[in-house]
């Protein structure tokens, strides 16, 4: 192998996993507004254990005639139109988050980022149907594979739900904060994290480089 790659890079076959998590208008991506994008990459310390590192986070402006759906506002809380927010476009959210992912990409000897988040194929549709509207051709995640924290939760804790998946795992967990992308992010990198950890701890899977 390559000895030239860092160890995360022999951990997952060559692809970086970069923690997502996004904030929407509904549940159609190709309709619905992106509205809240947040992303932690992951690194390896020198005991090649996994731990969250650098982070991403923008709120962002609907794209031109994006469906707003009222069920979905009330559920997370969001005024897409409150200037506070600071929103800015689609197209800088994502082209400033994939310049600095594909940085790590490179840094790290990986080939490509692979998303991690939870009930992924939701935020992996949404982020696809994003970065074709923004004609984003670098983009730089695998574009279908993905680890599901869901999936991974229900294994380690007998949980699918975050918030009760993190109480399982003694991970602090502020249901007055849930349902924002940075702070949902955040606790998915925490607990994809100490899955993958206690995994290596138990025996199951040795680097070798």
């Amino acid at each position: 192998m390559n000895n030239s790659k860092s160890a995360i890079a022999h951990r997952f076959r060559g692809y970086l996993p970069v923690v997502i998590d996004l904030e929407t208008g509904g549940f159609n991506a190709k309709t619905d507004a992106l509205l809240e994008l947040a992303a932690v990459v992951i690194e390896m310390d020198e005991n090649d254990l996994l731990i969250p590192g650098e982070k991403f986070f923008f709120n962002v402006e609907p794209f031109e005639g994006a469906n707003l759906d009222p069920a979905s506002l009330e559920f997370t809380g969001i005024d897409p139109l409150n200037p506070l927010r600071m929103a800015v476009p689609e197209q800088k959210a994502l082209s400033e988050s994939f310049r600095g992912i594909r940085k790590h990409v490179r840094d790290t000897g990986c080939q490509r980022a692979i998303i991690v988040a939870h009930n992924a194929a939701f935020d992996h549709g949404f982020l696809n149907a994003a970065a074709d509207r923004c004609n984003l051709k670098r983009n730089p995640f695998h574009p279908f594979s993905s680890f599901d924290t869901a999936t991974l939760c229900g294994l380690a804790y007998g949980q699918t739900v975050l918030a009760r998946a993190c109480k399982e795992a003694q991970i602090g967990f502020d249901a007055n904060k849930a349902h924002s992308a940075e702070y949902d992010c955040a606790k998915t990198a925490e607990i994809f994290c100490k899955i993958v950890n206690r995994w290596k701890e138990l025996g199951g899977y040795e680097l070798a480089y």
